[in-house]
């Protein structure tokens, strides 16, 4: 049995694997393009503020929301809420280096309130996306 094409095969899907390992490396600044690895849907809304971005996405009756440091690196106190209306807000808080979240609601097409901040930036939006 002729082992040259599965070599061949081989070497292509190698090829294949290190070229995309070497993208994923040279690009690590792509902060909002890797939030949508952190949320399934389409992005409704952008919210930057002092020190992070926080990024919103939906997907049927459900809500996903991080927030993105602008300068990952060092641990710092992060956060982000969600709160559909009649609903208690789902949080995560904590010391990120890169990021707080995700939070899923589910808000159907209820009102939503999004909190949150980044070290001594912070943001707060009033009831939105009704």
């Amino acid at each position: 049995m002729d082992s040259g094409p599965i070599r061949r095969r081989l070497a292509l899907g190698l090829a294949v694997l290190t070229a995309a390992g070497l993208l994923a490396v040279a690009a690590p600044g792509e902060a909002q393009a890797a939030a949508s690895a952190y949320c399934p849907g389409r992005k409704v809304r952008v919210l930057s503020f002092s020190t992070g971005t926080v990024l919103v996405y939906k997907r049927g009756g459900y809500l996903c929301a991080v927030t993105l440091a602008k300068k990952p690196g060092t641990k710092r106190q992060m956060s982000v809420s969600v709160q559909a209306r009649g609903n208690r807000p789902v949080v995560d808080a904590g010391r990120f280096a890169h990021h707080a979240g995700p939070v899923t609601v589910h808000a159907g097409r209820r009102c939503v309130w999004l909190k949150g901040g980044d070290g001594a930036g912070k943001f707060s939006t009033r009831w939105i996306l009704c």
